[in-house]
């Protein structure tokens, strides 16, 4: 099995709008707490819906926007890239457009930015990295601002043994041991793993070029246990090579988990940065 492929910027697909379309590039964030994720859903409230329903009440017959990432619901995001496909006669200028959107999106969504997207850009398949944080509260007693921000932790956890267990995951590796219903390849570069302790919230950061169904809650279930002594990184080696979903930590619940940026390598503009 090979690693993911990433398109490089002399053999990137042609990730051009429409005939007659332009393309405008907006940072989204949100509450996940009253959606069942970003991607559009029959039955439930989504993040990709309501936006899409705000750019209809704009006018204009804007496609339904694009994201970097289909977040699983519940879960929240910081800074998400998307992208939507205008025709050329819509009237709302991309400097005044973050503020249109936002006179007819609810208290839990938000438009941060809009722009002309740079040439080349598409929000998902030029995305070259997508960076998650998972917040730990670590305290006795729970906190009520937290309460769904953070997954409360009462008992003490043992950082160095955590982040010696996220470096044992660090790397390109079959993760299938933690992934949940994935019919893809399993074969997936996890660039960075940390946790960062803090003296009431502690941050696990995540980034790769992609992840498998519910794999970072469960790269931090596994980090948990390693937290509570019950795992070393050979214990955690040995997990991933038996690619079996049994074997590794429990999945951590959604709403401790936020997107919180993406890069697009060799992209022009506003593009060639990473969002935060």
């Amino acid at each position: 099995m090979t690693a993911p492929r990433l398109f490089l910027p002399d053999d990137r697909p042609d990730f051009r709008p429409p005939e007659r379309h332009r393309r405008l590039r907006l940072t989204v964030a949100w509450d996940g707490t009253p959606y069942a994720g970003w991607q559009s859903q029959p039955n439930a409230p989504s993040v990709q819906d309501t936006l899409h329903e705000a750019l209809r009440r704009l006018g204009g017959g804007a496609f339904r926007p694009v994201a970097a990432g289909r977040t699983d619901a519940g879960v929240h995001a910081e800074a998400m890239p998307a992208h939507v496909d205008v025709p050329e006669t819509f009237r709302v200028p991309p400097g005044r457009l973050a503020r249109a959107l936002n006179a007819y999106l609810p208290a839990s969504v938000a438009v941060l930015a809009a722009a002309d997207a740079p040439e080349g850009f598409h929000a998902r398949f030029a995305c070259t990295e997508r960076q998650y944080v998972y917040r730990l509260l670590v305290h006795p007693q729970r906190h009520p601002l937290w309460h769904a921000r953070a997954l409360h932790i009462p008992h003490p956890l043992n950082v160095t043994a955590m982040n010696a267990a996220a470096a044992a995951l660090t790397g390109t590796h079959d993760f299938a041991a933690f992934a949940t219903q994935e019919d893809r390849q399993t074969v997936r570069d996890l660039r960075h793993l940390h946790v960062q302790p803090g003296p009431l919230i502690w941050e696990v950061t995540v980034h790769g070029e992609s992840f498998l169904r519910h794999m970072v809650r469960g790269l931090v279930g596994t980090l948990l246990l390693a937290g509570q002594d019950r795992l070393d990184p050979d214990d955690v080696r040995a997990i991933l090579n038996s690619r079996a979903r049994s074997r590794a930590g429990a999945n951590v619940p959604a709403h401790g988990l936020a997107f919180t940026g993406a890069v697009y390598a060799g992209l022009s503009g506003d593009g060639a940065a990473s969002t935060t």
